[in-house]
């Protein structure tokens, strides 16, 4: 299963195994058993410190293997094979067991160890998931750092059963001890969060000595990092807050059009993003929510956790979101057969009926993906032409199993209550109303910006943008704004990093500026001048 390429990189991993690893083995006649087995008995003489047993304990999911430590009971699992995106996790997990350190720091570590309970995970995920390894990831080092928590991670296309049993219709999904707790990528932090009740008031009383930054950047993506790297090698007081670094970024499966860079993937990118930042001196406060923006001479940010952060001057760089049809239905059956990313959740849908809304790029370049899993994909786009380039179209005209509905207005999405079994659409030349039968519907449609929280602050487009000037600035003195979130024309990685680049120069103008201001009194067009 392994080529000699891969062979020889996992064996030079697995040199930094310091501890005995114990690879248990649940087996049964099925096709994927005898290829986990194969997998299993490659991996295994790569390292002297790797032994396998095969166990037959009742109740356990078969096909599925453990990694522990000898004489003791496994705390990391997989229900299948851990190919595609979450072969990293399989090399993470053995390395971690065998020895090798986690990379979190003790504060974080400590706070695993403290978790108070039983917690038994499980994890379904899909092999095109790129959201999905970050969950798996994290979930095994915590099941690896307290020994009350214990962590499975299940491929839904293998254990088509329980997907079914469970509603499971996107991933990740994680379950624990036998409930529902969260879906979509989620870090250690996040999901300490969930945990850890009293973690919110602990992080908000942290922050509470914070210093007043030259310039704080709210959103870690491509723009905000730009931005902050640009503030940080002028020597200024640098924060950023966001949510979750990396943004939208994250959400993105494939990355051909960054210059300089042939390929990529979201994730990659956005690690790339992070490193980068961190190497200079900024401050980075994750899983924290921008809730206000009060401006003033020092202008403040309110948090959701009720923590407030100060600075002489602000770039929002807070991007956008998955739009929404906005159709009775939608968020009804969100999750549970109405899906956002088809790299992700398509193989879920394996061997069903799935429509795409939306025609564009994105929305051709889904129905392609779609086709190669599922039984028959239904195109919907609102126009009377598809808007996509012309290559993609062309392939899309390719695939028997695609049909497309032009000038059709999506206006319902219905279901049993549990989950989606249609989709009505209108003809906008007829009039006439009709209904697909289908078993999923993935919404392609563009962007929404993030400002719900900046409304009646500052200046905002009709379509919610943040209007920026030639410089990223606001409408506020000292606030800056940069990326998917403004009024700048064409969402693209790229240009979002150059908007940040700008925002951030065009804020450290402005501090100088105002340092001038306050030192001699002279009027700003002659200093500027």
């Amino acid at each position: 299963m392994l080529d000699a390429n891969l062979k020889a990189q996992l064996q030079t991993y697995l040199q930094k195994v310091t501890r005995p690893i114990e690879i248990a083995l649940w087996l049964d006649d099925s096709p994927k058993a005898a290829e986990m087995k194969a997998l299993v008995e490659e991996i295994a003489p790569l390292s002297p410190r790797i032994t396998v047993v095969a166990r037959d304990d009742a109740g356990e999911r078969r096909p599925s293997f453990a990694i522990g430590a000898p004489g003791e009971a496994p705390r990391i699992r997989f229900a299948g094979l851990p190919m595609g995106h979450e072969f990293t996790s399989l090399v993470l997990a053995l390395l971690q067991v065998g020895g090798h350190p986690v990379k979190l720091d003790d504060d974080t570590i400590e706070q695993i160890r403290a978790l108070d309970g039983d917690f038994r995970f499980e994890t379904y995920i899909s092999l095109s998931c790129q959201n999905c390894p970050e969950v798996v990831q994290a979930l095994n080092v915590m099941a690896l750092i307290n020994p009350r928590i214990q962590q499975v991670t299940i491929d839904g296309a293998l254990f088509q059963g329980e997907v079914e049993a469970r509603q499971v219709m996107a991933v990740p999904t994680v379950y624990l001890n036998g409930e529902s707790f969260t879906q979509g990528r989620t870090s250690v932090k996040e999901l300490l969060a969930k945990l850890d009740t009293g973690a919110s008031a602990r992080a908000a009383k942290a922050l509470e000595n914070k210093p007043v930054y030259d310039m704080l950047i709210v959103g870690g993506g491509p723009a905000g990092a730009a931005a902050a790297i640009y503030a940080a090698r002028k020597g200024i007081t640098t924060g950023v807050v966001a949510e979750r670094f990396g943004g939208q970024v994250l959400d993105t499966m494939a990355i051909e059009n960054f210059i300089s860079v042939t390929h990529t993937e979201g994730p990659k990118f956005a690690a790339a993003l992070e490193q980068h930042v961190k190497a200079y001196d900024v401050d980075v406060i994750d899983t924290q929510r921008a809730d206000a923006l009060v401006p003033g001479k020092i202008h403040e940010v309110r948090l959701a956790s009720g923590a407030v952060l100060k600075a002489r001057s602000i770039v929002l760089a807070t991007g956008a979101r998955w739009r929404e049809i906005g159709v009775p239905g939608e968020r009804d059956y969100r999750n549970r057969g109405v899906a956002y990313c088809p790299h992700c959740d398509g193989p879920l849908f394996k061997g069903k009926r799935v429509a795409v809304v939306g025609g564009g790029n994105s929305g051709v370049e889904a129905a392609i993906d779609l086709a190669g899993v599922v039984k028959e994909v239904t195109l919907i786009e609102y126009g009377t032409q598809l808007r996509a380039d012309e290559v993609l179209q062309r392939k899309l005209r390719s695939l028997p199993n695609v049909r497309v509905l032009m000038n059709a207005q999506t206006t319902e999405i219905v279901g049993d209550g549990q989950k989606v079994n249609g989709l009505v659409y209108r003809d906008r030349a007829s009039g006439e109303t009709s209904t697909v039968a289908l078993e999923g519907v993935f919404v392609q449609i563009g962007l929404v910006p993030n400002t719900e929280w900046l409304k009646g602050t500052l200046a905002l487009s009709r379509h919610g943008e943040i209007e920026v000037d030639a410089k990223g600035a606001t409408s506020i003195p000292g606030v800056f704004a940069a990326g998917d979130v403004t009024t700048v024309p064409f969402k693209q990685i790229v240009i979002a990093v150059g908007e940040g680049a700008k925002a951030s120069l065009g804020a450290f103008e402005h501090l100088m500026l105002s340092s001038v201001d306050d030192e001699v009194d002279v009027p700003r067009e002659a200093v500027a001048a």
